[in-house]
């Protein structure tokens, strides 16, 4: 499983587009899997036959983990003896039993080559051997004599029993991937108590799980699901926790937390205690730019473009941004810097069937309101076909939520991690309002800003949503102030 964002762990297998049996070729797509980030498709980057899917659907796979074998040489005879899932070709031949060669004869290593993986880039064979465990006694050393194993000792009945992993010495420091260090941190699991099921003794998501489940039912007895229930394939997260019951009358659904939903879920809380939130709230009369949205929509030079008041709201953002660019900033804590940055790629959230993605525009501010216009509709039109790519959602450095579209007025916006401001541009309504001293029905919508109080002062802040408001008051301040 390839790393398909930056510095992502795991990835939920949505589908398969193969089958073991099936012929693929280089470059075909044989999976689409969803990240903390965006639901990618993976290529295969070799041609031959699929040997082996290794997790079912809905399985979170951990980045690195092999979960496709597929077999190179179809026609070839299968070399005896195990081989490693990496091996890229024929075994060497063995040779005989207590023959020993001089260093000085063997015959110089080939350099190792990089392997293809999935994505288009490859890693070095050498950059992902495990580090080396601790040596136990009578264990083989490097170079070494090898000690004569002892004879069993156990009766024979004992050979009925099922072997049961044996317990890590309590010196020994638990081998555990970061994302199972990080989630037994979550859940309240010591590693030094779980007993691992992974190679060499390494503790898995599952192990962790189930240690965790253990520990709940000791706590407090519940009705729980056959043993087998919880005993999915390794590494099948999604088939061990649907199996858990739900309740004693059946009528809850659970639902695991993972892609889109968790990174969300982390974003924000993060965040939201993190970066101290202000928000400010203005009611505006847009009439005079909803009546400029009409005219735009038939204007030849906007044609085949999206063009609604988001567009327009998204323009008085980035005219504010330029007359108080103090606002466009970031807070750097690890050096206890302010990052003022002189351009804007402005993020629009987008509630997908997936959840809540911030894809953003790239140097929003060099574009003309058409070429706005243009971006802010492929960028709609990628979140709901849900091809969204995770350098989409990088980078971002102010937002916009249109909770207008469900008819709410405001709200209290949670910065995006890393920006500084987030607008919440609430539903556009005919309400009675004062107009050249007469109360008049008028079109009229609630801003409301969120900023980070570390970077931005309430002055600042300030200036910006009233420069909004009165652009959208007078959208003719797009020409005189942009």
């Amino acid at each position: 499983m390839p790393d398909v964002g930056e510095g992502l762990t795991e990835a939920e297998i949505l589908s398969w587009h193969v089958k073991p049996g099936d012929t693929v070729t280089d470059g075909q797509t044989v999976c689409e899997v969803e990240t903390a980030k965006a639901a990618v498709e993976l290529p295969i980057p070799f041609d031959g036959v699929v040997s082996e899917l290794h997790y079912e659907a809905g399985a979170t796979v951990d980045v690195g983990s092999v979960f496709i074998t597929v077999d190179t040489r179809p026609g070839d005879p299968a070399p005896e003896g195990p081989a490693g899932p990496a091996s890229a070709g024929a075994a060497e031949p063995a040779a005989p039993a207590g023959a020993t060669e001089p260093a000085a004869t063997a015959e110089p290593e080939e350099p190792q080559k990089r392997q293809p993986v999935l994505v288009g880039y490859g890693v070095s064979p050498g950059s992902t051997k495990r580090r080396p465990r601790k040596q136990r006694p009578g264990a083989e050393s490097n170079g070494g004599p090898v000690a004569p194993p002892a004879p069993p000792a156990a009766p024979p009945r004992a050979a009925a029993i099922p072997p049961v992993p044996a317990a890590r010495p309590a010196a020994d420091r638990p081998l555990a991937k970061p994302p199972v260090r990080k989630l037994a941190k979550t859940l309240g699991v010591d590693l030094a108590a779980v007993v691992p099921t992974g190679p060499d003794g390494v503790v898995t998501r599952d192990d962790v799980h189930a240690a965790h489940t253990h520990a709940q039912a000791a706590a407090a007895p519940a009705p729980q699901a056959p043993a087998e229930a919880l005993q999915g394939p390794q590494g099948s997260r999604a088939a061990a926790v649907t199996a858990l019951p739900v309740s004693g009358t059946g009528r809850e659904t659970r639902v695991p937390i993972k892609g889109v939903r968790k990174a969300t879920a982390q974003a924000v809380t993060g965040s939201a205690f993190t970066a101290p939130h202000v928000t400010e709230f203005v009611t505006v009369d847009v009439t005079r730019t909803m009546k400029l949205v009409r005219e735009l929509k038939e204007d030849p030079e906007m044609a085949g473009l999206r063009v609604n008041p988001l567009l327009l709201v998204a323009k008085a953002l980035l005219v504010a941004i330029k007359r108080n660019p103090e606002v466009n900033a970031a807070w750097d804590e690890a050096n206890q810097e302010i990052v003022h940055k002189p351009y804007v790629n402005l993020g629009i959230a987008a509630a997908t069937p997936r959840g809540l993605i911030v894809p953003n525009i790239k140097d929003a501010h060099d574009k003309t309101l058409p070429k706005l216009a243009e971006a802010l509709g492929e960028l709609v039109a990628t979140a709901r076909e849900g091809k969204t790519s995770p350098a989409a959602m990088q980078g971002g450095t102010v937002t916009i939520t249109n909770v207008g579209v469900f008819g709410v007025d405001t709200g209290t916006p949670i910065l995006n991690p890393g920006e500084s401001a987030i607008l919440a541009f609430g539903a556009v309504k005919l309400r009675p309002w004062v107009h050249k001293g007469k109360v008049k029905p008028r079109q009229v919508t609630t801003l409301g800003l969120s900023f980070d109080h570390r970077l931005v002062d309430g002055e600042l802040g300030s200036k910006v949503l009233a420069d909004i408001a009165a652009i959208l008051e007078h959208p003719k301040r797009l020409i005189t102030w942009g």
